[in-house]
């Protein structure tokens, strides 16, 4: 049932494409001079490796969650009066559309919450930035599936969710490229593009927490979280991690949860590990005045 499931998935017919641009990219970089080749993070052997390998780790094990949310979501579909009908344009803009809005919404989480950042996080702890960066993808979907249970109470049939959600992932792998710089005001204006998105991948303070957007840019202008590139980025976490290992990199942050959670004092600050912002640490205790006689 998985690879049958796989087999349908857009994203899977499109690796022959991902494959192509990485090439062309590769290749383009290639051709620059010295100085023109440094205004660009470009490949690096190791660097590729770990995200090809990711890569398909997360076509495994995604695929894998995928057939099981597949179930719920139907049973949920049988549970809804609602009904959208699949045949009709409007449906799949609408689905599109609710995906897209979504998808922003989780991935704000996914940087605010730190319990939902531990598995975002493998996403962005690549020091470059590049179309092998997009396929460096997580092994934890488990958040980003339940943000999805309500589309098959409005009626949507969970093959067009996960069909639509494919077509937002394989739209957020051209924007993540050096190569291309701004495209026309109006594509910046509405789509997330290739200058938006290195913005996200910035571990600048001015660029933190910006440009959450998969498909369409008009998600950060109305709710306050779109930045205008204004310098090259500085691509990666604000305390990187020296290492290629796949594993490493997938989870040590859940590593990192687990000894804070230990050495937290109450309860308040045990959530406060798990459910604030990344970076929270609880309040110290204030130093007790001297008695003075």
């Amino acid at each position: 049932m998985s690879s049958l499931a796989s087999l349908r998935d857009p994203v899977v017919f499109a690796i022959p494409a991902f494959a192509l641009f990485m090439a062309l990219e590769l290749l383009s970089l290639r051709r620059l001079d010295d100085d023109e080749a440094q205004q660009y993070a470009g490949y690096e052997g190791r660097d590729t490796r770990t995200n090809m390998i990711m890569g398909v780790g997360s076509l495994v094990v995604n695929g894998s969650a995928r057939v099981g949310a597949l179930i719920g979501y139907a049973a949920l579909y049988e549970l809804t009066p609602l009904r959208l009908d699949a045949h009709r344009w409007y449906t799949w803009v609408f689905a599109l559309l609710v995906v897209d809005l979504i998808w922003y919404s989780y991935h704000r989480a996914s940087h605010r919450v730190r319990l939902m950042w531990a598995g975002h996080q493998a996403h962005h702890n690549s020091q470059r930035f590049n179309y092998s960066t997009a396929v460096r993808q997580k092994w934890n979907p488990w958040f980003e599936l339940l943000f999805w249970v309500p589309l098959p109470l409005l009626g949507l049939p969970p093959w067009l969710i996960f069909t639509s959600f494919s077509i937002n992932l394989i739209f957020q792998f051209f924007v993540h490229t050096e190569r291309i710089d701004r495209l026309p005001a109006p594509i910046e204006l509405l789509f997330n593009t290739p200058s938006h998105h290195r913005v996200h991948h910035a571990s600048d303070p001015d660029y933190l927490d910006k440009n959450y957007a998969g498909i369409l840019i008009i998600w950060d202008r109305m709710f306050g979280t779109y930045a205008e590139q204004t310098h090259r980025p500085t691509y990666g976490l604000t305390k990187n991690i020296d290492s290629f290992n796949p594993f490493t990199l997938q989870y040590h942050e859940y590593a990192e949860i687990l000894r804070d959670l230990r050495s937290a004092r109450c309860w308040r600050d045990r959530m406060g590990f798990l459910f604030a912002p990344p970076g929270w640490q609880p309040a110290q205790p204030m130093a007790t005045a001297p008695v003075t006689r």
